[in-house]
C-alpha cells in the first residue's frame, strides 16, 4: 500500500469515526431532551392522597384503544347491519343483560366504590369533580310537543349528570350502547371495576393515571405547562381502586416508531380493561417500577 493510500485511507477512517461519534453525541442529546420526570405532578396529586406513597403520575392521558385488531371487522359488520335501526332490546342480548332496570342499579355499584364520589343529586354531583352542571339539552325547532324527561330517582340522575348521558333516554339503552361499543377493549360488563374505569375514561379526556402504595388512580389534571408560564393545574381524583383488587397487569413494549404502551389490567372480580399510554420511555419505566409487586408480564424496556 502507497504512502498516498494509507492517507486516504486514514482519512475514510477518521470521516467514519468522526461520524459515528457525531451520531453518539446526537443520541445523547435527543435522551437527555425526552427525559422527564414525574415530581411537579407528584407535587401537585400528593396532597389529595394523604397516608399514601405516591410513586407515579402519567404524564400523557391513559386511553382505551376503539377496538382490537382481531374485534373490528365484526365490529364493522354487526355496525353496518344495525346502523338504520339500533334496537336496544338487541344489545341486551348479545350483552346477556337479562333485566335492564336491575342491571343499571349494578352498574352504578362499581362506580359508587371505585370513584368515591358521594352521588348526590345532579348538580351536586357535577361540581363534586370539577365541571359544570350539566344543562337541559335544548329543543330541537320546530318540535311540536316538548319531550319530558324520563323520570330518575335522586341516585340515578346524579349518575346521569356525572357522565352526561341524555335524560330524553333510558339509562339502561344508553349504557348497553357504551358496552357493546367498547366490548373488545374490556370484558364487556359495565357492572365490574373494569367497566367502572371504562366510564370515567369514556367520559373524561385527560385522565393520567396514577399509583400508589395502595391504590391505583385516575386524575383530572391538564397538560404541563411551558417552563416560563405558572403551573395553575389544581388536578382532581376521578377513580380509585385498591391495588389489592388489581390481579395482575400485563404490560407490552412500544410499537416501533410509535411511544404507545399497551397495558391489560385484570381485576379479582375477574374483570378486565386493555389501555394504551402515549409516553416517553422513561414515563412507562417509571409506571412500571410502580407496578412491581402486581403480577404480570413485563416488556424489555
Amino acid at each position: 500500500m502507497t504512502s498516498g493510500e494509507r492517507g486516504r485511507l486514514g482519512r475514510f477512517t477518521d470521516a467514519v469515526l468522526g461520524g459515528a461519534r457525531a451520531a453518539r453525541d446526537k443520541a445523547r442529546e435527543l435522551r437527555d431532551e425526552f427525559r422527564t420526570s414525574d415530581e411537579p405532578e407528584r407535587a401537585l396529586v400528593a396532597p389529595l392522597l394523604p397516608g399514601q406513597e405516591l410513586r407515579y403520575v402519567g404524564l400523557a392521558p391513559v386511553r382505551t384503544p376503539e377496538t382490537h385488531k382481531a374485534g373490528r371487522q365484526l365490529t364493522d359488520r354487526v355496525a353496518g347491519e344495525m346502523a338504520e335501526a339500533l334496537d336496544p332490546r338487541a344489545l341486551f342480548g348479545l350483552l346477556n343483560i337479562v333485566n335492564p332496570v336491575v342491571w343499571v342499579d349494578a352498574v352504578m355499584t362499581p362506580v359508587r366504590l371505585a370513584a368515591g364520589v358521594l352521588l348526590l343529586p345532579g348538580r351536586a354531583a357535577a361540581v363534586a369533580v370539577g365541571l359544570p352542571a350539566a344543562e337541559p339539552e335544548p329543543s330541537p325547532p320546530h318540535q311540536a310537543p316538548q319531550r319530558e324527561p324520563i323520570p330518575l330517582t335522586e341516585e340515578q340522575e346524579a349518575f346521569r349528570a356525572l357522565f352526561r348521558l341524555s335524560r330524553y333516554r333510558p339509562l339502561a339503552d344508553q349504557l348497553a350502547e357504551i358496552a357493546y361499543r367498547r366490548r373488545y377493549v374490556f370484558s364487556g360488563d359495565l357492572a365490574t371495576l373494569a367497566g367502572s374505569m371504562l366510564l370515567f375514561l369514556e367520559r373524561y379526556t385527560g385522565t393520567p393515571l396514577a399509583v400508589s402504595d395502595t391504590h391505583l388512580h385516575l386524575l383530572r389534571m391538564g397538560s404541563r405547562p411551558d417552563a416560563d408560564r405558572p403551573d395553575r393545574r389544581q388536578p382532581r381524583l376521578l377513580w380509585s381502586v385498591e391495588r389489592t383488587r388489581v390481579a395482575r397487569v400485563d404490560s407490552e413494549g412500544g410499537v416501533a416508531g410509535l411511544m404507545q404502551f399497551p397495558s391489560t389490567i385484570f381485576f379479582d372480580d375477574g374483570s378486565w380493561i386493555r389501555i394504551v399510554n402515549p409516553a416517553t420511555r422513561d414515563d412507562q419505566s417509571r409506571f412500571l417500577t410502580a407496578i412491581r409487586e402486581l403480577p404480570g408480564q413485563r416488556p424489555t424496556m
